[in-house]
Order: structure tokens, then sequence, then C-alpha cells
């Protein structure tokens, strides 16, 4: 049994957020440090990626380890009341992910998952995404393009 009325869980999940969530702020900040230039939520694309990186043809996706079943993380436990609907969902989104990386990757991009359990640390980002553009660091800290 679920511990608030049902109208209280209710206004709880409308104030969940798709865009503009504290994760994806961090991400983009430690990106926008680092030099790399974006675009945001770009809806022309598949998935509408909530960060994308013109210049090195990458998207990346911020997720939140409950919303897209995290597999081994404590965040993405499920709740114990309504076990179906909330596998379901959280499959439903799961497929939805992968069907959005598939046509990112078919259109030529390079696409980056960043779970919100991996957030702490902001060399982790930057160099899951320096790998995956080919961008890297030099020893006085100025970075450079792999080419």
């Amino acid at each position: 049994m679920d511990r608030i009325s049902s109208e209280k869980r209710s206004a709880n999940m409308r104030a969940v957020r798709n865009r503009d969530t504290k994760p994806e702020i961090r991400v983009r900040s430690i990106l926008h440090r680092a030099g790399y230039r974006f675009r945001l939520h770009r809806r022309d694309l598949p998935g509408s990626p909530d960060i994308v990186l013109p210049r090195y043809g990458t998207a990346i996706f911020v997720h939140g380890c409950f919303w897209h079943g995290h597999e081994g993380c404590r965040r993405s436990k499920l709740p114990s009341t309504r076990t179906d609907f909330w596998q379901s969902k959280i499959g439903r989104n799961k497929e939805r992910d992968e069907t959005a990386r598939a046509a990112l990757i078919e259109r030529g991009y390079r696409v980056v998952t960043l779970w919100e359990c991996e957030l702490n640390s902001a060399a982790f980002i930057l160099e899951h995404v320096n790998d995956v553009t080919g961008r890297g660091e030099r020893s006085d800290g100025e970075a450079t393009t792999a080419e």
C-alpha cells in the first residue's frame, strides 16, 4: 500500500520534468566549461536528445535510472505497488530509447547515454564524451581535437 494519498502521489508525478532536470543541467555545465558547444532537445532528431554536439555528430541522452530502467542500479528499484504498470511503463521507455538510439546511429550520429548515478564525477563525464567525440585533453589542460 502506498504511504501517501493518490491525489498527493499524482501531484508528485506531475512535478517530474522531462527536460532541464538537475542531472541534465549538471552535464551541460560540465560540457560547457570544457569548451563544448551544443544544442538542446533537437526535436528534429529521433528521441529528441537532451544534448547534441553538432560539431562532433554526437547525441547525448541523460537518463534517470528509475525512469529508464538502469540495470543493476539501486535507483532503478520498482515500487512495491502496481508493479505490472511500472514494469510495462519502464519497458516501453527502454524500447523507445533503443529505437531512438538505432535511428540516430543510422543517421550517422554517435550516441552517448549518461546515467543519473554516474554524474557525480565530472572527470567521468568528460572522459566518456571525449572518448566518443575523439576529443582529448592535453597535459596543460587545453582541449585538443583528435585528427
